[in-house]
């Protein structure tokens, strides 16, 4: 069981970070709602199956009968807006920056759990973590003297897409005590596809996007999407969610490298800064660093 963990942190931290890399190609030539409509519409297609045989035909069928509602509120705040916040995000900024904007999650989790988890209110070592990783988003967006205001607003929608996320895995931890997690996954597939469908067919490229446009939608969404999730229920069953919860610090660098090294993004103080910042934030914040006071000295009598 321990030796698998390590492979599977690696997995999602590859193509989690990835899936930065294959928005950024595929913007250029098909618009974030059909891009995104595409994403959830292939992988939908995958999952079911995947479920049908899983738990049976007439099982699973009546499983996704029963998760409509959460599986149609966590298509709209842990797909469809967010996938499309980051998809518009990158038209204007590097997929790396994309991918430490939305680092911040873990901080709008703690957030969040103040209003609807009280018992789990961020004090001291936390709520410095929250607020210096909120300086971090400052340093993102606006650290290097010649960002624009379309970048500023490009990062913005990024951190915004954050708090979708942040609200779709609280609402996830409540559904799952009732729902099995790859129903939840595929139901929410299907509950996103149907959501962006009518902005989508607005959006819909007037001619065939390239090859490298294609392939990195579908990348995205058999890599990124349908194995992904397959293999986070499998290690939150094997590992726990603490252990898988640390690729959280993976996918930045990951998607930094990725875009450095494959399309020549550049690197900034105010990358490297807010970079630092976030993921220091996010330790504090998540409660997975800890800052403990030094042991009094005490005198020998």
């Amino acid at each position: 069981m321990t030796r698998s963990y390590p492979w599977m942190l690696l997995f999602l931290a590859a193509v989690w970070g990835a899936s930065y890399l294959f928005i950024k190609v595929a913007v250029d030539e098909i618009e974030p709602t059909a891009m995104m409509f595409f994403r959830l519409l292939l992988a939908a297609a995958l999952l079911v199956p995947f479920l049908l045989v899983q738990a049976g035909a007439r099982q699973g069928v009546e499983e996704l009968r029963n998760a409509w509602r959460p599986g149609l509120v966590l298509g709209v705040v842990n797909a469809a807006v967010p996938f499309t916040l980051i998809a518009w995000g990158e038209k204007h900024i590097d997929s790396g920056v994309a991918a430490i904007a939305n680092a911040t999650v873990p901080l709008f989790v703690v957030l969040l759990a103040i209003r609807f988890r009280p018992s789990e209110r961020a004090t001291g070592w936390r709520l410095a973590g929250v607020l210096l990783g909120f300086v971090g988003v400052g340093v993102l967006a606006g650290g290097d003297p010649e960002t624009s205001w379309w970048a500023v607003a490009g990062t913005l929608a990024v951190v915004l897409a954050s708090v979708a996320y942040a609200t779709g895995a609280l609402y996830g931890q409540l559904r799952t005590a009732d729902t099995r997690g790859p129903v939840l996954a595929t139901a929410s597939m299907i509950g996103g596809a149907l959501v962006l469908l009518p902005f989508a067919l607005l959006q819909l490229p007037e001619t065939m996007p390239g090859w490298k446009a294609v392939a990195s939608v579908a990348a995205l969404s058999v890599l990124g999407t349908t194995l992904a999730q397959l293999v986070l229920f499998r290690m939150l069953r094997l590992h726990g969610p603490a252990r898988t919860s640390l690729v959280t610090y993976l996918l930045p660098p990951t998607a930094l490298l990725y875009g450095v090294v494959l399309l020549d993004e550049g690197l900034t103080f105010a990358v490297l800064g807010g970079l630092a910042l976030i993921l220091a934030g996010v330790g504090l914040g998540s409660g997975a660093l800890r800052l403990s006071r030094p042991a009094p000295v005490t005198q020998s009598p």
